[in-house]
């Protein structure tokens, strides 16, 4: 019995002893990502200083859609809505839906009327292309008709203000950018949309500061960091012709990413930040929703390497899931060398959230929650390489691509 308690002490000294050193660890990475990652924390990257030219360049909005008669009412009227003082159309691309996506947008734009709308279908993707690429390419196809000097590549659920579309040319042209791109507002109205989706945006910005994008300032060229949000891309067209848009990207599922290196990559200039009014208008009220949102992309988004995988688990059980638990072990343990750096760690962490909890409009309470979040996205990532390897890939609207190349398979 005695010799069972000293084994026993010994291996609670040793779990001490580790945790201590977790905790110190953690602390210094919340350290170095507060003062050396781009201050990723902060919400105040919007549209940089802009002027409105002389003569205003014809632009065409292209929207792949698939499925998409539940969000199209509310995002359609008003990309038809647009104030933009040049010649503007919209394309929207029914990518094989089977709800009447193409016939309502066409009785939409009956009913609100606006810009142009033509609405067209590319029929199902080639190999070696993603339906949602594949739709985009027919749309700018459509769209050299219109000989414009932007696209504007737009998500079916993204609805904008009337004033979005002049904003983003005025912006683009007065910061002489090819891409400008606006992460637009998710929807935030369940409990798990309120848990999940700030955080989301939050590690995003983390992974890709928009500062070192080149959004700190207008004309700022940034880092070779490069990045987009897929749902509010302008495209200056001749910088698409040469990056080979979208054909050099075509069997990307993280497309928004992909395209803004591969614009960054022949030389061209991008910006990256926050919408004030650019909404998504998609709704995920189940954590079922949005652990398929992130687990269909996530281990693409490693390049499928295990070895990155294992990194980033790692990673993220040190930055996010040791402080609390430091807390918890040295408070148990009567240790303050364990416990004082955890809660540091800890109250860096949900003073880092803050600002993006006030951007989306949500209590403060939710702040120390984030490693609670943080372990959601972790199980995400390991069931998005699980899916992978059991050769099922990403899947999106009845889509799945397997590994990289492979030919969608409907179900």
């Amino acid at each position: 019995m005695g010799q069972t308690a000293h084994v026993s002490a010994d291996a609670w000294t040793s779990v001490v002893t580790v945790v201590t050193f977790g905790s110190a660890l953690s602390l210094a990475a919340w350290l170095w990502l507060l003062l050396a990652r781009g201050f990723f924390w902060r919400t105040d990257v919007r549209l940089p200083a802009r002027e409105e030219p002389d003569v205003w360049p014809p632009v065409c909005v292209v929207v792949p859609a698939r499925d998409e008669a539940a969000v199209l009412p509310a995002s359609l009227p008003s990309l038809l809505a647009q104030d933009y003082p040049g010649r503007a159309e919209v394309f929207l691309i029914d990518d094989g839906s089977t709800d009447g996506t193409g016939e309502l947008a066409c009785e939409l734009a009956r009913r609100h009327g606006g810009l142009p709308l033509t609405v067209a279908s590319p029929g199902e993707p080639p190999a070696g292309w993603t339906g949602k690429l594949w739709a985009v390419r027919h749309g700018i196809d459509l769209a050299r008709v219109c000989e414009p000097e932007y696209l504007l590549l737009t998500d079916a659920d993204i609805a904008h203000a009337p004033d979005s579309l002049r904003a983003l040319v005025s912006a683009a042209g007065t910061g002489g950018f090819d891409v400008v791109s606006q992460m637009a507002r998710l929807r935030v109205e369940s409990l798990w949309e309120r848990l999940v989706v700030p955080a989301f945006v939050y590690f995003f910005a983390q992974l890709y500061p928009f500062r070192w994008i080149g959004g700190g300032r207008a004309g700022s060229r940034g880092t070779r960091t490069a990045a987009a949000a897929g749902g509010c891309v302008l495209l200056r067209t001749d910088a698409a012709a040469r990056a080979r848009i979208p054909d050099a990207i075509r069997q990307a599922v993280i497309d928004d990413v992909a395209l803004a290196r591969a614009v960054k990559g022949t030389g061209g200039r991008v910006w990256l930040g926050l919408a004030d009014r650019v909404d998504s208008v998609r709704p995920y009220p189940r954590l079922h929703d949005l652990w398929r949102m992130v687990s269909r992309s996530a281990y693409a988004q490693l390049r499928h390497n295990p070895l990155v995988l294992a990194g980033t688990v790692i990673g993220l059980a040190l930055v996010y899931l040791v402080p609390p638990a430091s807390v918890c072990v040295g408070l148990a343990a009567g240790q303050g060398t364990t416990a004082v750096p955890g809660a540091a760690a800890w109250l860096v962490m949900a003073g880092t959230y803050l600002p993006m909890l006030r951007y989306y409009r949500q209590p403060r309470w939710l702040a120390p929650l984030l490693p609670f979040t943080a372990f959601l996205y972790l199980l995400m990532t390991v069931d998005s390489a699980v899916q992978h390897y059991r050769g099922r890939g990403a899947a999106w609207k009845g889509r799945t691509y397997a590994r990289p190349g492979a030919v969608p398979e409907e179900g």
